[in-house]
């Protein structure tokens, strides 16, 4: 009978585990340890070997949306196609049979991709599978494969079930997120609508724990939990604790024994896991961004490590009646094997200009320098002189033609990220960004402004509607006394002239009355810009690729946004009365501790911060500078979704106009 033979095959994967061929400590990035499952998976769940010259096993990976969104940003299709990848195929698409080929499967358990998984064996597509989901199956639905697989006559086909515990998708070596799919589930609206009902929030916080736990497998590490106490973190806290506590509780089947349990870099510490409430801070997801990375983030179409560009069509007149021209895509992969993107993604923007001109300048001298060789070879005469220098350039010759490979990926990331810069500076031209981030760095560190709010707002040449009630947000979450409704009448006036929604304020409004927000006023730390001077000496020259004038060269100051503080005092253990009460939960204490007293003394080496209700990369910026400035402190950043400013708006406006709605049904029931 398959099940049993598969049931027994499961087994061993949920003991040994991608991950444990790897020296199990977090001084290999999560994107080392993901990459390393990933590749074991594709060759059918054996450690690949090294150094070895043989040919691959051809065979085709059939993966759904969320495997999909797991691979790309970690495995390009030429590193695919060295695994012996000839084909990969959505699960859901019309596929054909190749009945001499085996075939991956990396999937979500879930009715309808077990349904398709089970058509897959009764039509005999392939020659073996090997099923892998990307989070655990249950039992009815392994049975479910089972009974399809004698049917169609099968069992022997079926070679390996496995759960891979690799739900989660990872962007950077210190980052991670938890799905692109479906994200509207998980999403801050999801969470903080008012309509939402119990078991609906129960399922979003299971989703969340499930993502987190398959995390902490892959990192082979049980970490100490702190978390604020009512909200929505503190939920995800103690579900996880339960579910790490369950899991090494089953010591048969723990995914967390033996040489996985590498406590990190420190053999004697494990990390500490700080969940965060998005509620804690509404300003830095609306903030304006002055970093790379960031700014590309808020302006461009950036996801998954993916910046798609949309090329103008053209601006030569249509004839009348004419179908305008269809829009050129271009579309870039940001991606760590790009030098420059590793050193600039966290770099202002006008210093990032002022790299890429320098790497094209560097590059147009090696380019002039192989076309003037070329052209010395061409010497005529018998003379020795050119004869030495003959054989003298020859060498040289051949050196930059060996070095063309080189310099042709070098043309082509500087030609990327010329495309990108342009397209954001562009951006931060039309709508005065500059001037946004600098007066929005002022209201979070209050410092005292030069202009007037209302200035910016009804300044017709600054921003978009949207940037305009991005700043006025930031006012209102930042100001220590709410303005006065005359003064609140006159701004929503401007804010409405400009074409501004202002759905989003009387949520905001809520939110601070809630939170209580006045009675932290320095709740983003000394933070602020120098202006250097508005001139560039690098790309203000004539030749420059970048038109910078007018545009200020802000640099910033390092500071603390509010996640980093608290990781901060939770690492070091500081006391302080905005972490004093947040809960510790070990899952490794045979009862759980209901206590906030940590029995850790010692400062945590490495963390993690989760944001629960969604992040953004000004947050992930902050962390990574402050884990530089910390000598030998690791930090990572996670979030339940990634988003930008502008959709974090459309999230708060759905639940504005849901709490609107709401309250009208309820005084319309109230009046009969």
């Amino acid at each position: 009978m398959l099940d049993v033979k598969v049931h027994s095959e499961l087994r061993v994967p949920r003991h040994r585990r991608c991950h444990r061929h790897l020296p199990a400590k977090m001084a290999t990035s999560i994107r080392e340890k993901q990459t390393a499952a990933l590749r074991r998976m594709l060759n059918f769940n054996v450690p690949p070997l090294k150094n070895t010259v043989t040919e691959p096993v051809w065979k085709v990976l059939i993966y759904d949306r969320f495997g999909q969104d797991i691979i790309s940003p970690l495995l390009a299709v030429k590193e695919l196609r060295d695994m012996g990848i000839t084909l990969h195929l959505l699960l859901h698409s019309d596929r054909d049979s190749i009945p001499d080929v085996p075939a991956i499967y990396f999937v979500m358990p879930t009715e309808e991709n077990i349904d398709r998984i089970c058509q897959d064996l009764r039509n005999q597509l392939y020659e073996s599978y090997y099923l892998n989901f990307i989070s655990a199956i249950s039992r009815s639905k392994l049975e479910d494969i089972a009974s399809a697989a004698l049917g169609a006559n099968a069992v022997t086909q079926v070679t390996k079930v496995f759960d891979q515990y690799l739900n989660f998708i990872t962007l950077e070596d210190d980052m991670f997120v938890l799905c692109n799919q479906n994200k509207e589930l998980i999403s801050y609206h999801a969470i903080n609508k008012p309509d939402i009902m119990d078991t609906d929030m129960e399922a979003i916080m299971d989703t969340i724990v499930d993502s987190l736990f398959c995390f902490f497998v892959t990192l082979g590490a049980v970490p100490i939990i702190r978390c604020p106490r009512g909200n929505a973190a503190e939920m995800v806290a103690v579900k996880l604790d339960k579910k790490l506590r369950e899991n090494l509780r089953d010591a048969r089947n723990s995914l967390f024994t033996g040489d996985t349990m590498g406590a990190g870099q420190f053999s004697f510490q494990r990390p500490l896991i700080v969940l965060a409430d998005r509620n804690l801070d509404l300003a830095t997801p609306l903030h304006h961004s002055w970093t790379y990375q960031a700014l590309i983030h808020d302006v461009l179409d950036f996801h998954l490590n993916r910046v798609t560009l949309e090329e103008g069509a053209g601006s030569e007149a249509l004839p009348a009646g004419a179908r305008p021209k269809k829009k050129n895509k271009r579309i870039y992969d940001l991606t760590a094997a790009d030098k420059f993107w590793q050193k600039h993604k966290g770099s202002p923007f006008p210093e990032v200009a002022e790299s890429v001109q320098q790497e094209l300048d560097t590059y147009r001298a090696q380019e002039d320098e192989v076309k003037r060789l070329k052209s010395i070879m061409g010497l005529e005469g018998e003379d020795e002189g050119a004869i030495s220098m003959l054989s003298d350039n020859t060498a040289k010759l051949t050196s930059a033609v060996s070095s063309l490979p080189e310099l042709l990926e070098k043309k082509r990331l500087i030609d990327l990220h010329t495309n990108v810069a342009t397209a954001v500076l562009d951006h931060i031209k039309t709508r005065k960004l500059d001037l946004y981030f600098e007066y929005e760095e002022k209201l979070m560190s209050k410092s005292t402004l030069d202009k007037s709010l209302l200035d910016i707002i009804s300044d017709p040449d600054a921003g978009t509607p949207e940037d305009k009630i991005r700043l006025f947000l930031i006012f209102y979450i930042t100001s220590q006394q709410p303005p006065s409704e005359a003064d609140l009448d006159q701004y929503k006036k401007a804010l409405m002239d400009a074409g501004c929604d202002l759905s989003p304020l009387s949520y905001i409004k809520q939110w601070k009355a809630f939170t209580k927000m006045a009675a932290t006023p320095a709740n983003y730390g000394n933070s602020g810009v120098k202006p250097m001077g508005s001139l560039f000496s690098m790309v203000m020259n004539t030749g420059s690729q970048f038109v910078m004038e007018g545009v200020k060269n802000l640099v910033l100051k390092q500071h603390n946004l509010p996640v980093t503080r608290i990781l901060d005092n939770l690492m070091d253990m500081k006391s302080n009365p905005e972490t004093d009460d947040y809960r510790y939960f070990d899952p490794k204490m045979l009862r759980g501790s209901e206590s906030s007293i940590p029995r850790n003394k010692n400062p945590f080496q490495e963390a993690i911060v989760f944001v629960v209700g969604g992040g953004n990369y000004i947050e992930y910026q902050n962390l990574v500078d402050y884990a530089k400035a910390k000598q030998g402190k690791r930090v990572l950043y996670g979030c339940s979704e990634l988003f930008n400013a502008a959709q974090f708006v459309k999230q708060v406006m759905l639940i504005s106009v849901k709490a609107n709605s709401r309250d009208q049904q309820y005084s319309h029931g109230q009046n009969f």
